[in-house]
């Protein structure tokens, strides 16, 4: 298990924490992204999507459940599986062309669909930290493989 620690002051920190992290990434790479609402995963995700070399506008897509990015070197797919009640929902979206495709995957709130989930999926947990001020964030990123630099 490769296990890296990150801290970020600012959104701009976190933008290029995630930047640097998609360099890393080939196609079927599935990434969890957990935390707390507010905590940064948009802005963790549109770092990821720069690194990608993706120019569309990321925001959440937590009324959709799946956004598709398309203009980088590889597709990004953006899961927000917060409002999953029932894992057949994501049967019903078609989950297993996205997760086994061409592109990576960035999956919010994970840990609602535990079962889907390969165990090499890449772990991102961000935290808050008040002790440190408003702005900090503890990133922590956790893979089976030695893809963290």
């Amino acid at each position: 298990m490769s296990r890296k620690e990150y801290e970020s002051y600012s959104e701009e920190d976190t933008f290029d924490i995630a930047f640097e992290l998609s360099k890393t990434v080939s196609k079927g790479t599935i990434i969890t992204l957990n935390g707390d609402l507010g905590t940064g995963k948009t802005v963790f995700t549109k770092g990821f999507g720069a690194g990608l070399g993706i120019d569309d506008v990321i925001n959440s897509p937590t009324f959709t459940i799946m956004k598709i990015y398309e203009s980088g070197r590889m597709p990004l797919y953006h899961f927000d599986v917060y409002r999953i009640e029932d894992i057949g929902e994501m049967d019903e979206i078609g989950y297993e062309d996205y997760f086994f495709g061409e592109g990576v995957c960035l999956v919010e709130w994970a840990e609602n669909i535990p079962e889907l989930i390969p165990k090499d999926a890449i772990k991102v947990s961000i935290e808050k930290d008040p002790e440190f001020g408003f702005e900090f964030r503890r990133i922590v990123v956790e893979s089976v493989n030695e893809l963290i630099k």
